[in-house]
């Protein structure tokens, strides 16, 4: 049995200082990208293309304890589908998850007040 030596040198890896700027900017490049986009496209999601609401189309009102959107619009339109009436008053007020609290001010629509 024969045995074979190795005789491949082992070599340190050397990073000049021009190849640490490089290895710098090829990882802040996609950062610098990413950033960018985000300031240039990142407004857009905050405007709307809803027209506000027209100056005298809703009143508002201070919730009270324990209530609901649900017994709110209840109260107010007696007569119409009060699914239709939350969804109105979530709209309106551009809610999320339709939750209330004692002492918000909310809009309602004025068609309602009249209706009620």
């Amino acid at each position: 049995m024969s045995s074979i030596t190795s005789t491949a040198s082992t070599t340190r890896l050397r990073i000049t200082a021009r190849g640490r700027r490089v290895v710098a900017f090829v990882v802040a490049l996609p950062l610098a990208v990413a950033l960018g986009i985000a300031a240039v496209g990142g407004g857009a999601a905050l405007a709307s293309g809803d027209a506000g609401a027209p100056a005298g189309s809703f009143t508002e009102i201070t919730v009270m304890s324990g209530e609901t959107l649900w017994s709110i619009a209840e109260d107010i339109a007696p007569a119409a589908d009060p699914r239709d009436v939350v969804a109105e008053i979530t709209r309106l007020n551009a809610l999320q998850g339709g939750s209330l609290a004692a002492g918000q001010r909310i809009a309602i629509p004025t068609e309602y007040i009249q209706a009620g």
